[in-house]
Formats: C-alpha cells, sequence, structure tokens
C-alpha cells in the first residue's frame, strides 16, 4: 500500500507549507519576513547550524518561494541576510560554538583534522575559525591526530583491535582504510601497527 502520508520531494526541514492546492500537493507558503523567521527559528530548534548553512536552507525556502509564488530572489535575499544578521547580533548564530561542537563529536567518532576541515567548510564555516578551534581543543591531547586515528579503529575494529590472526592478512586494508577518512601514512601505520589496544590507550581521544 502506498504511504499517503510521505512528505513531499525536496521539503525543507522546518518549512511551513500549505495544503491550498486543489490537486493536494502540499506547497510552500509565501515567503516573508515573518515566515522566514519562523521557519529558522524552527530549524535552529532542531539543528546546530553555521550562519552560511541557515542562510542556505533559507534561500532554497527563497527558491521554492519564487517558483510557486513568484517571489522576487533579489528581495528574499535581503530578507535572509537581515535575519541571519540579526540572529549573529543576538547570539543565536555563532559558527564558532558551532565549530566546537563539531569537531569535539567527530574527534570522538574519530574523524580527521582534514576530515573535520572538508565538511566544515561545506556548512560554511571560514578556514580560520576552523583553525583555531581544531588547535584550541587539541590541548588535553599530546597527539589528537593519533587519538582520532585510534578512536576511529576502535569503532571499526582495525589493526590492533582485529582478532590477532587476521590482523597481517588485512594490514594493508587496515591503513587504506585511515587514509581515505583523512589521516596521514605516518599516523594510520602507528595505529594499525600498534602491538596492541593498550599500548593505543593514553592516545585515544
Amino acid at each position: 500500500m502506498a504511504n499517503l502520508y510521505r512528505s513531499p520531494p525536496e521539503r525543507l526541514k522546518g518549512e511551513i507549507v500549505s495544503t491550498d492546492d486543489p490537486a493536494g500537493q502540499r506547497n510552500p507558503r509565501k515567503a516573508t519576513a515573518k515566515t522566514l523567521d519562523r521557519s529558522a527559528l524552527f530549524y535552529l530548534e532542531r539543528f546546530a547550524t553555521s550562519a552560511e548553512n541557515l542562510r542556505r536552507v533559507l534561500m532554497r525556502r527563497i527558491d521554492r518561494s519564487a517558483h510557486y509564488h513568484g517571489t522576487d530572489r533579489k528581495e528574499g535575499a535581503t530578507m535572509v541576510d537581515d535575519l541571519v544578521g540579526r540572529y549573529l547580533a543576538a547570539g543565536l548564530l555563532d559558527d564558532r560554538v558551532y565549530a566546537e561542537g563539531r569537531v569535539r563529536t567527530m574527534r570522538q567518532r574519530g574523524s580527521s583534522a582534514r576530515l573535520i576541515h572538508l565538511k566544515l567548510r561545506q556548512k560554511g564555516v571560514a578556514d580560520e575559525v576552523i583553525a583555531e578551534v581544531l588547535a584550541s581543543l587539541s590541548g588535553d591531547v599530546a597527539e589528537p591526530e593519533v587519538a582520532a586515528a585510534a578512536a576511529f579503529a576502535r569503532r571499526r575494529r582495525l589493526g590492533p583491535f582485529r582478532c590477532p590472526g587476521d590482523r597481517e592478512e588485512k594490514r594493508k586494508k587496515d591503513l587504506a582504510a585511515l587514509a581515505r577518512v583523512g589521516f596521514s601514512y605516518d599516523v594510520a601505520r602507528r595505529v594499525i601497527e600498534a602491538p596492541s589496544p593498550k599500548d593505543l590507550e593514553d592516545d585515544e581521544v
């Protein structure tokens, strides 16, 4: 049986929709300063985000409004810029705070600095902010890259976390797995060739 309650394609999280369409389609309401504000607050209640990412979310809202209601995209962009500026001034948006939360979470999951940098840049966080946050949050760990690689290896059961009989056979595969997520060869080799998990305990996040 078809799912009668399936969300329409391309619907944005936090988007306010209307069911006025006679065909029963859930079309977006016209974007106004008021509806953008409501959509933005709805989004922020559910997701941590950067200023640029919220701008992109709201601009998709503008684009849909332009398609269905003829909203002027330039005027819509001005409304979005004004809203984002107000949120930044009020402290509702703070790229550094957002980056700190993401870095902590990703480091604990075993993400490399290279991958973290890529992911945060995709969200519109400035390079200098990313670099500052990575540096400021690495103070408690002597070698944060090794610590993150060890956490990744533990989670994926690579290298010293494998059954001893499988380690040599899977060595190249394990090194490649760490390389794919941004760790250098030297870091990957140090973790994968560690004699035992205990030898990495002091390094882990």
